[in-house]
């Protein structure tokens, strides 16, 4: 368990820490000097138990505020110290509010230095802050009066914080810690620090390693101070990591992720919880974890708004951000993330900003991944990215009969359903125009109902439209069923002329037009539509075989398969007796539909369900 301190500056928050710990959390020779921290500093206090509570303390003079939001995501509990003979000040409510604001952590509150004031005094001090905590969202609070010189209060205070409940271990969620520090150990080499923001790490897992954009190593694990082999969520972690980058390399904000993300995102929407007004495209500090960068805010409506970031960030669904002026001297808001990629145009229109107050308000994953499929298609990728999910607790949430998958894609059986009836509609329209074809191919039928969405899952709902009959495919055509294809009445009376020609040879079209006597083009376009309804098939351009003499070459191929292994040119010229020309144009047929392919001399057999399944 992480416990973050809070308050404003020398109200003796180091002091408290050292008198419950022993430790004292000034880290830093200037600290010490100056008497007061100005980074992030840490104390661990070791339980009978076995388990080790976290103390982080963190800065409380407004000049080195950057530094205290960099320690308090992440955490499971704060301890605002307050000192009785100065009572509440400026870095009291700053601090307060910005623990409101980055999810309301549960809440102590310390009294210090009682030993300098009289019970009056303490007492008007303890209603004071019961009175702000409660106006701030917190309306009961454990308080205790302390003194660290005698130590009155410390023994109580212990007690209460050994008692706090710990965060509660999801392994559904994937590993991520914003890095805060960096340095090198002689014998050790390289760590880092940082606290673990979700999932869970063992030594000899492979971290990627953003800003240095690589691959490390977990070589040790520290949690809360202790050597160990597994640390997760909620934790103090300091990880010995090795692989190619140094130190230099690293830098506060930087990330330990579980793979390798995808490009930071440079406008995001959130959720907004104002503490003073904020106005259109009004430039802010942004503080996220260990980061701190600059940007623009861009309102939705009262609580939705866009932020338009000057460097990119790392960010994920219900991340906080913490807003601040641009002069950095107010907390402004706190924002929580709700869409990493949102839309470029139409994030003002009402059902748009229906379905981001919806996506606002899902709590959980699944909830989430309904509403991301209402709107259409998603990738797996983006999504369990998004929700910081393991590939466990992706699988999770997909055990549904209801989603269509294509490689990345997912869509769910509703919006299938539009897409369906899309599909169907446009290839009745097609038959309305073209009543003499048998129908468009797949790929052309994707392209005139459905041209903007997803190659792979048009196909993959085309072919289970197939398969329940929804749809029919004849020679690779598309068709409703029921749907009969037919030549005109002059092209009828023409094609039986031309069928009882057909034999086992093939026929180019010159030669079919000139021994009918009629025109090259008129014959060209009959055969073509006779091939479109299956009855004949062009092995090259203008030159056709009847259909059960393909099948035929198509069984003779199988057959030569586990003979020889493969099927030569001068195979089909033996077998066929026909000229080693016409003997490679046929097999070069089959290579382009895919039925074989070939290496070198030989055509291997490749799909040899391709001719049983018309």
């Amino acid at each position: 368990m992480i416990i973050a301190s809070a308050g404003h500056v020398d109200h003796g928050k180091t002091t408290l820490l050292q008198a419950l710990t022993g430790v004292n959390a000034d880290r830093l020779p200037e600290e010490k000097k100056r008497g007061m921290t100005i980074d992030l500093g840490y104390a661990y206090w070791p339980q009978p138990d076995g388990r080790s509570i976290g103390f982080i303390d963190v800065p409380g003079h407004e000049k080195f505020l950057a530094n205290m939001l960099a320690g308090v995501g992440g955490i499971d509990h704060a301890l605002l110290v307050v000192a009785c003979d100065d009572g509440i000040m400026a870095q009291t409510r700053e601090h307060l509010a910005i623990l409101q604001l980055t999810g309301q952590p549960a809440l102590t509150v310390a009294l210090t230095k009682a030993d300098r004031v009289d019970a009056e005094r303490i007492a008007r001090v303890e209603a004071d802050i019961r009175q702000l905590t409660a106006e701030l969202g917190w309306p009961e609070v454990a308080l205790f009066v302390t003194s660290a010189p005698d130590g009155r209060g410390i023994e109580p205070l212990r007690e209460h914080l050994r008692q706090l409940p710990e965060r509660e271990h999801l392994t559904r969620h994937r590993f991520r810690l914003a890095i805060d520090r960096a340095f090198t150990v002689k014998g050790a080499g390289l760590v880092v620090t940082g606290t673990a923001l979700s999932g869970e790490v063992r030594v000899g897992d492979s971290l990627w390693l953003t800003g240095a954009a690589t691959p490390m190593r977990v070589r040790g694990l520290h949690a809360q101070n202790q050597n160990t082999d597994h640390a997760w969520a909620g934790q103090r972690i300091a990880l010995n990591i090795s692989g190619d980058a140094e130190k230099t390399d690293i830098s506060r904000g930087d990330w330990l992720l579980s793979v390798q993300p995808p490009q930071p995102v440079e406008r995001v929407i959130v959720q907004l919880h104002c503490h003073t007004p904020l106005q259109q495209w009004q430039p802010l500090h942004i503080h996220h974890a260990a980061s701190h960068i600059t940007g623009r805010v861009s309102l939705l409506n009262d609580e939705l708004a866009e932020l338009v970031l000057d460097a990119p960030l790392l960010l994920a669904d219900n991340d906080r951000l913490v807003l601040r002026d641009i002069s950095a001297r107010q907390t402004l808001a706190g924002a929580r993330v709700v869409l990493l990629d949102p839309p470029r145009r139409g994030k003002r229109q009402a059902p748009f900003l229906a379905w981001l107050a919806a996506l606002s308000s899902a709590r959980d994953d699944a909830r989430a991944l309904a509403l991301y499929l209402q709107r259409g298609a998603i990738s797996r990728a983006a999504f369990s990215w998004a929700r910081q999910l393991t590939p466990a607790g992706m699988d999770a949430l997909l055990d549904s009969p209801g989603l269509i998958r294509a490689g990345d894609q997912l869509l769910s059986d509703e919006v299938a359903g539009k897409w369906r009836e899309k599909l169907l509609a446009v290839l009745a329209r097609y038959h309305e125009q073209h009543d003499d074809q048998p129908g468009p191919g797949r790929e052309r039928l994707r392209r005139m109902a459905l041209p903007g969405e997803d190659e792979g899952l048009v196909l993959a709902l085309i072919e289970q439209m197939r398969q329940q009959g929804l749809l029919e495919s004849r020679q690779g055509w598309l068709h409703l069923p029921g749907h009969e294809p037919g030549f005109s009445g002059d092209q009828l009376a023409l094609w039986r002329q031309v069928e009882a020609r057909f034999g086992d040879d093939p026929w180019w079209v010159r030669d079919l037009a000139r021994e009918t006597g009629v025109e090259e083009q008129v014959m060209r376009k009959l055969l073509r539509n006779a091939a479109q309804q299956g009855y004949i098939t062009a092995i090259v351009k203008d030159r056709y075989y009847r259909q059960a003499r393909i099948i035929e070459f198509a069984d003779l191929i199988r057959a030569l398969d586990p003979e020889r292994g493969a099927t030569t040119a001068a195979d089909f010229r033996d077998r066929l007796g026909v000229g080693r020309k016409l003997a490679i144009q046929i097999l070069e047929y089959f290579d382009r539909i895919g039925f074989t392919r070939r290496r070198g001399n030989d055509h291997l057999l490749r799909d040899s369900a391709l001719f049983l399944h018309q």
